[in-house]
């Protein structure tokens, strides 16, 4: 949708911008020279990139806005003691599991990140019983409860009374039945007129129906094997998620692995600490040599896994494929389908609890939900790089990624995602978040200070995965200025001294992704893309298997080695720019990068990195992606009541982030930093002034747009308030 008034007509395109030379802060690199002229066409390039302006020292931190479009307002300092933004929102969905931890018995207080939120309600006056839902007027089914029913059963009174008006945003076709020529929300629909008809019966009676569209579900059909109509995967059934809360599913895989490796451990605990040696035959038997003896024993009690390391499905990870990170409430599915169409060549569910998963909870298995577009092979370019046996035909975008502080919690929730959830790339194991409430658990960052530990997780899921690979994602450490990830890594890839001992090989991990930060750090200060290298040019001489690394190094048997002997290593942290991936790929050496909140902040960051180049969203432009995910977002939550509400929230949560891209016509040079926080800026037309602020009644405005009014008790404030992020007058 566009403003009534839009100034500057050349500023509704998208347009590549060349790269500009990026200027150093200091004093002799200062210089003055005149703004770049607004792009004249879409797509079309600057006829003279601009050179380096004059940068003001004072001025670090702070994006920097050509003079013109900013607007003088002295900014509130930001308390020191409040929390980032960013650390707020990945806080924020865990907030509610540790309400009543403390103070049990008192009256729960409203306290917390959420205290200013209220969404109003999201249903309708009275609501319709399930037996009109989809039915023609005249063939409804009986209700079992007759006139005791709380719901109505007349459908014109319904309508008429009870059902808020139908929304007339989206050209007033419902995107449901437009995607799919059926819509799943029947009479609820906030856009039922769109789909549904009034007709004559043949005793000259007015009945309501509802539409299909034979063509459009015929088009829609899903090609994916367990697939909703809808295109939905990875998806449990009730009498499945039952099954685990009653403890009626068998882990067997799970069970026999962890009876193994507590006689395993046992053994080991024997040979390390003994102090004498077996004397068997005459001969002097070195505690290690004893312990491969008693292992040879104890295997019997446990059938290796049909799919060893090096025998599951290989991956692959290249400069071709950028990583959408596994994002916290904002990973959604619409989201992660926004970023696809832009060109995101893998994504993550949320983090899924594991004992959650295990216990058959159903907003956790939610999170395992996926599109079917993500089912489709990710774009890659033949070459040395790609290892040998890799099927694209095979592979597929999606991944799930699990927390767990005991090793059994892994392996079982492991072993019922894949059999629940088979539709998966690849099961990744959280190693680096760094909320409380997950690290004082155990799980998340805590394994990083815990290497024996997480090496057995890893291990284990990969004996109960059967051929979905194993990843691991890690921090730099949990204290600043002491990374221990280099450490880990190189226990990733060839087994620490445990493994040694037993003869048990790596523990299998086929990709391991690095966030440049420490627990302690969180999101504060750049990156360590410096010691990201290192840690990338250590997997590199591992792959090679230099045996000069360490004495300890040996020959890793075969089976256990994934995708053929090679560990694809992945980068995270602060990409915000084609320039920052290339940099990053080119000279940090990894194999591809994933990218968090500079997916969030534009989403479009994935077509750059595709093209090469800057691109100048206008602020139509973006409006549109936002109208896309408000469609997709209907399609996965209902285009009823409370799917409506489900997306505006969702919808809310993106533009809290989203709000802080300044377009790159407006900066001063490149490129641009996803640390430097704007001034109060303006835009080129209302809309990009609009979409570029910080107050949240704007963002509720331009849900308006797709989604109708909200309920006038609605509220939705950022998690963190400071000028330092909001933009104010």
């Amino acid at each position: 949708m566009e403003p009534e008034n839009t100034k500057d007509q050349a500023s509704e395109t998208s347009v590549a911008v060349p790269d500009m030379e990026v200027p150093k802060r200091d004093a002799a690199n200062e210089s003055s020279n005149p703004s770049v002229e607004e792009p004249p066409a879409k797509k079309a390039r600057l006829d003279e990139p601009s050179k380096p302006a004059q940068v003001d020292m004072r001025d670090r931190g702070i994006a920097p806005v050509k003079a013109e479009y900013r607007i003088q307002i002295t900014p509130k300092p930001r308390p020191a003691d409040e929390t980032s933004p960013d650390d707020a929102a990945e806080a924020a969905p865990h907030d509610d599991r540790d309400g009543g931890r403390k103070d049990k018995g008192k009256k729960k207080k409203n306290k917390g990140q959420n205290t200013n939120r209220s969404y109003g309600t999201s249903k309708d006056a009275k609501g319709l019983c399930s037996t009109r839902m989809f039915a023609n007027e005249f063939a409804a089914g009986e209700c079992q409860y007759g006139e005791k029913c709380r719901f109505e059963h007349d459908l014109r009174v319904y309508l008429k009374e009870h059902k808020r008006e139908d929304l007339t945003t989206m050209s007033n076709i419902c995107p449901v039945y437009e995607a799919l020529g059926k819509c799943y929300s029947g009479w609820k629909c906030r856009m039922v007129g769109s789909h549904s008809t009034e007709r004559e019966t043949e005793d000259g009676k007015k009945e309501l129906i509802l539409l299909e569209d034979a063509e459009r579900m015929e088009k829609a059909r899903p090609r994916i094997a367990n697939a909703t109509p809808d295109g939905i995967v990875n998806i449990i059934s009730n009498e499945d998620k039952i099954s685990l809360t009653r403890k009626r599913e068998d882990t067997p895989r799970a069970d026999a692995y962890t009876t193994w490796s507590i006689q395993v451990s046992a053994e080991l605990e024997k040979a390390i600490h003994q102090r004498s040696t077996t004397r068997e035959k005459g001969e002097l038997i070195e505690p290690d040599e004893q312990a491969k003896i008693d292992i040879q024993e104890n295997r019997a009690q446990f059938l290796e896994p049909p799919f060893m390391p090096s025998e599951k499905r290989r991956i692959y990870f290249g400069p071709e494929t950028p990583v959408l990170a596994p994002l916290t409430t904002q990973g959604n599915m619409p989201f992660r389908r926004l970023c696809g169409d832009l060109g995101a060549q893998f994504t993550y569910s949320e983090m899924a609890m594991s004992m959650p998963l295990i216990q058959g909870s159903k907003s956790e298995w939610t999170l395992l939900k996926a599109h079917e577009s993500e089912m489709a092979p990710p774009t890659v370019i033949p070459g040395d790089n790609i290892v040998q046996g890799y099927d694209n035909s095979k592979d597929c975008k999606f991944g799930a990624q699990i927390a767990a502080n005991k090793p059994w919690q892994a392996l079982k929730a492991t072993e019922v995602l894949s059999k629940f959830t088979p539709n998966l790339r690849v099961i990744d194991l959280n190693c680096g978040c760094p909320i409380e409430l997950v690290f004082r658990d155990g799980a998340g960052s805590a394994l990083l200070d815990h290497h024996s530990k997480l090496e057995k997780m890893i291990r284990g899921m990969n004996a109960v995965s059967q051929e979905i690979p194993i990843t691991v994602k890690i921090r730099m450490g949990t204290k600043d200025n002491q990374p221990t990830a280099q450490k880990l890594v190189e226990r990733m890839v060839l087994g620490g001294y445990e493994s040694s001992v037993l003869d048990l090989g790596p523990p299998g991990a086929a990709a391991i992704t690095l966030h440049g930060r420490s627990r302690q750090q969180r999101y504060t200060r750049q990156a360590d893309w410096g010691y990201i290298s290192d840690c990338a040019a250590l997997i590199k001489r591992l792959n090679k298997k230099q045996d000069a690394l360490s004495d300890t190094i040996r020959e890793p048997d075969a089976r256990h080695m994934p995708n053929g002997g090679k560990t694809y290593f992945i980068g995270n942290g602060d990409c915000y720019s084609h320039v920052d991936y290339d940099d990053h790929v080119n000279n940090a050496g990894v194999d591809s990068v994933m990218v968090a909140r500079g997916a969030l902040i534009k989403p479009w960051i994935f077509e750059e990195i595709q093209t090469g180049q800057y691109l100048d969203k206008s602020a139509t432009e973006r409006l549109a992606y936002i109208e896309k995910f408000a469609k997709y977002g209907l399609q996965a939550w209902g285009s009823d009541e409370h799917g409506v509400g489900t997306t505006r929230r969702f919808l809310l949560e993106w533009l809290s982030f989203a709000y802080r891209y300044v377009p790159i016509g407006l900066l001063e040079y490149l490129p641009p930093n996803i640390q430097d926080r704007p001034p109060t800026w303006r835009g080129r037309n209302e809309l990009e002034t609009l979409m570029g602020s910080g107050n949240y009644k704007d963002w509720i405005k331009i849900t308006e747009m797709f989604l109708g009014p909200a309920p006038d008790t609605f509220k939705f404030e950022p998690k963190h308030k400071s000028n330092a992020y909001e933009a104010e007058g």
